[in-house]
């Protein structure tokens, strides 16, 4: 076949505009609904991202206002309350934390912790750890922590795993200097 033969059958296929509409419909369709699928499924987890962090930080902010000690009850509440805002049938973990800066060690440490959900509470060596996240206090200030996660199965198989959604926040106490544990 000379090269002007194979030019011109070239030409007369790109200027074609005849087809079948089956056919494009075949050729397209699963192109849109994985597009729909996916576009469903990375909206959900950022939904459930938001809805989880805002559950961290109703927590945290209810636990910063108590005045009167707070005990293992209070903390199953919570957890509770974390798996009621976050509507998630995945698993789940919460861990509630109070944490305070020494100047004069120039480090933190824990006056209190309990988890819930398969996570044991922060030692004070995995709180070095953690330093680098915490914030900076005057001496002698203490911070509500909470820790949160879930895990977020995506309902349509586009390419994504499974996710466990970490929230790491801290809140000042408000009404008084700590959060005192009344562990009865």
């Amino acid at each position: 076949m000379s090269r002007t033969s194979l030019h011109r059958k070239l030409k007369s296929f790109l200027s074609d505009n005849s087809g079948s509409v089956s056919i494009e419909f075949v050729l397209a369709m699963p192109v849109l609904f994985w597009a729909f699928a996916a576009s469903f499924v990375f909206f959900e987890g950022y939904r459930q991202s938001a809805i989880n962090l805002k559950a961290a930080y109703t927590i945290s902010d209810m636990i910063s206002r108590e005045t009167e000690g707070v005990n293992d009850d209070y903390i199953d509440s919570m957890y509770e309350l974390y798996r009621l805002l976050t509507r998630t049938t995945g698993a789940t973990t919460v861990r509630i934390s109070e944490v305070w800066w020494d100047e004069s060690d120039l480090r933190y440490y824990l006056r209190w912790s309990q988890g819930r959900g398969g996570i044991d509470a922060l030692t004070n060596e995995q709180l070095t750890s953690l330093a680098d996240r915490l914030p900076v206090m005057p001496d002698q200030e203490s911070v509500v922590l909470v820790e949160t996660a879930s895990e977020f199965s995506p309902l349509f198989n586009v390419g994504l795993d499974d996710i466990t959604m970490d929230n790491f926040v801290f809140t000042r106490p408000r009404f008084a200097s700590q959060v005192a544990w009344s562990g009865v």
